[in-house]
């Protein structure tokens, strides 16, 4: 199966935004699984709801409040470009950005799942022992819950191969520059003897996002077994 130049574009292109999104979002999602699950605090359902927001409102919505949010007059995305320069809206970035916002609950999830699996005793015996919270979260917790990390960014990086309409709502369909994989389908679609180049992408997509989510099912059980657990 040749592909074209183009084609091969929007791979490396879906490949590049999907790992993006994964890196901008690894970080926030621990943080959050781990307050979610580990501290109660008021607000914490309200919380907890706003992180799964983009599961259920439609992808469109999502990328409307990122452009009002980020767009070069709103009231992050101004600042940012006149003071730094930097513009997400119709960028490679901002279809990073708008990918990992929608892929974000889905870290979440897998994370407080390996999360519950730990068991608080090992946490408190290590600070019987004298361990301080961020010495008990980086040698006890997060050995502990790094099957859900992986499996969460894994998960991530298939769904965020994809996303379709947050990107292309914030992003735009700019070729080489944010025509993704899902848009090269959609534009292909669009163009009269384009059947072809739609029936390839469609089955490159689906390869990747099938192989995405065997890898992360690999990865938990080949984590469990050696955290102990299995």
């Amino acid at each position: 199966m040749a592909l074209t130049p183009e084609e091969w574009q929007a791979i490396r292109l879906s490949l590049d935004v999907a790992a993006r999104s994964v890196l901008v979002s690894l970080a926030p999602a621990i943080l959050v699984a781990w307050l979610l699950t580990r501290r109660r605090f008021p607000g914490r359902f309200l919380l907890d709801a706003l992180v799964h927001l983009p599961l259920v409102v439609p992808p469109v919505v999502v990328g409307w409040v990122l452009l009002m949010l980020f767009g070069v007059r709103g009231p992050i995305g101004a600042p940012l470009h006149e003071w730094f320069g930097i513009r997400l809206v119709f960028t490679t970035e901002g279809a990073a950005l708008a990918t990992a916002v929608m892929s974000f609950p889905l870290i979440v999830r897998a994370v407080r799942l390996g999360l519950e699996q730990v068991d608080p005793g090992l946490e408190a015996a290590a600070r019987t022992l004298g361990a301080g919270p961020v010495d008990r979260f980086l040698t006890v917790t997060l050995p502990l819950m790094s099957p859900g990390i992986l499996a969460g960014a894994v998960t991530a990086f298939a769904a965020g191969l994809g996303e379709f309409g947050a990107v292309i709502t914030f992003a735009s369909n700019i070729p080489g520059e944010t025509q993704t994989l899902p848009l090269a389908i959609y534009s292909a679609t669009q163009t009269p003897g384009g059947e072809g180049m739609a029936a390839r992408l469609a089955l490159i997509s689906f390869t990747l996002a099938m192989g995405g989510l065997l890898l992360a099912e690999l990865i938990a059980r080949r984590m469990h077994p050696w955290l102990g657990r299995g």
